[in-house]
C-alpha cells in the first residue's frame, strides 16, 4: 500500500500515454507522425519547456469527443490510485481545445463523466482547475473565463500555465480579478523557468493562494521568508524539472533544502506521461536521490493535503491526514 497523498499539480492533457494516443487517433481518424508507440515514446525527450510544449499541443489533436476526455481522465485516475493518490486537483487547458474547434462543453462533459465517479471507482476525490495559457493574450483568457461561467459548478479554481519566460503574471491581472469576484480559487505557475520575481508578482498582483513550481524562489531569501511566514504552498514536480532541464539531476533538486527552510512544499507529477513518472514515482525518485527519511516523506504527504482546496470538506481532509499519520512505512 503506497503512502497516501494528494496531487495538486497535474495537467490532464499531460497524462496522454502513447498507447492511448494511438487508440484515440485510430478512433478519430487522426494520423500521427510516428510509426508506433515506441517511436512516439522516444520523442518524449526534451531540451527545454518549449520543445515539450510543441509535442504536447500537437498530440492533443487526438482528443475530439467527450468520450476521449473521459478515457483520458479514467486512465490517469487508475494509475494515480495505484500510487496512493487520495485527492487530485486537476488542471485542464480549454484554450488548447477550443482553438482547434473542440467546444468547451465537450471538454467539461468528458472530464466530468470521469471525475463524477472518481471516488466510487478509484477512491480519489477531485477538484478541477481551469488554466489560462500565458503565451496567449489576456483578452483570450478573459474570453475563456466568460465561456466557463455556465460550468462554474464544476470548476474550483483558475491557474496559469504554458511558456513562462516573457509572460509575467501581471499580464493576467484583469482575469484574476474577475476570477476572484466569481469566488474561484487562484493558483499560477511561477518560478520554473521564470525568475523568483514572477513568484512575488503572482502573489501580489494575481492574489494567488498557491504557487505551481516556485523552484527559483530559493534565489530570493526575503521571498523564502515570506512564503514560510504566510504558509504559501509550492507544488514541486521533480521529475519534470529534470526532463525539462530546469535542473541537471535529481540530486541537485532543492526539495530537501526547501523542507529544511520550513517551506510548505508538495511533490507532484506535472505531465507524467511525458516526464517519466506519476505521483508515487516522484516520491520514490526524490526519496532515493535526496536520501529522504520516512518522516520527511510523511511531511510531504501531510503538506499535500494541507495545501489542497478541501476546506469545503474538512472531515475528508482530516480523514486523509489521519491515513498519512497511520501509514506504516515498509521496513
Amino acid at each position: 500500500m503506497p503512502l497516501p497523498k494528494a496531487e495538486l499539480h497535474l495537467h490532464i492533457e499531460g497524462t496522454l500515454e502513447p498507447e492511448l494516443a494511438f487508440a484515440l487517433a485510430a478512433r478519430n481518424g487522426v494520423v500521427l507522425p510516428f510509426a508506433d508507440t515506441e517511436e512516439l515514446r522516444a520523442a518524449y525527450r526534451f531540451g527545454d519547456l518549449q520543445s515539450f510544449l510543441d509535442l504536447y499541443y500537437a498530440l492533443m489533436a487526438v482528443l475530439r469527443t467527450p468520450e476521449d476526455f473521459t478515457a483520458l481522465a479514467d486512465a490517469y485516475l487508475e494509475r494515480a490510485a495505484a500510487q496512493g493518490v487520495r485527492h487530485a486537483e486537476i488542471f485542464f487547458d480549454p484554450q488548447a481545445h477550443t482553438a482547434r474547434g473542440v467546444p468547451f462543453a465537450t471538454v467539461i462533459e468528458g472530464l466530468g463523466a470521469s471525475l463524477d465517479r472518481s471516488e466510487e471507482r478509484y477512491g480519489i476525490s477531485t477538484r478541477l482547475i481551469m488554466c489560462f495559457l500565458r503565451d496567449e493574450s489576456a483578452e483570450s483568457a478573459l474570453a475563456t473565463l466568460e465561456s466557463a461561467k455556465p460550468y462554474l459548478d464544476r470548476i474550483t479554481g483558475v491557474g496559469l500555465d504554458s511558456a513562462e519566460v516573457g509572460h509575467p503574471p501581471a499580464k493576467f491581472r484583469a482575469v484574476y480579478e474577475e476570477a476572484a469576484r466569481l469566488g474561484l480559487r487562484r493558483v499560477a505557475h511561477a518560478g520554473e523557468e521564470g525568475p523568483a520575481a514572477y513568484v512575488r508578482e503572482a502573489l501580489d498582483v494575481l492574489g494567488v493562494e498557491r504557487i505551481d513550481h516556485g523552484l527559483r524562489s530559493m534565489e530570493d531569501p526575503e521571498l523564502v521568508a515570506r512564503l514560510v511566514r504566510e504558509r504559501i504552498p509550492l507544488t514541486l514536480c521533480p521529475l519534470s524539472n529534470v526532463r525539462l532541464r530546469v535542473i541537471d539531476t535529481l540530486a541537485d533538486h532543492p526539495l530537501r533544502a526547501m523542507l529544511d527552510a520550513g517551506l510548505l512544499v508538495t511533490v507532484n507529477s506535472d505531465d507524467p506521461a511525458y516526464f517519466g513518472g506519476y505521483a508515487g514515482d516522484n516520491y520514490d525518485a526524490v526519496r532515493e536521490a535526496l536520501s529522504l527519511d520516512p518522516e520527511q516523506l510523511r511531511t510531504l504527504a501531510r503538506q499535500s493535503f494541507e495545501a489542497s482546496f478541501l476546506e469545503d470538506d474538512e472531515p475528508r481532509r482530516e480523514r486523509y491526514l489521519a491515513e498519512v499519520e497511520a501509514y506504516d512505512f515498509p521496513a
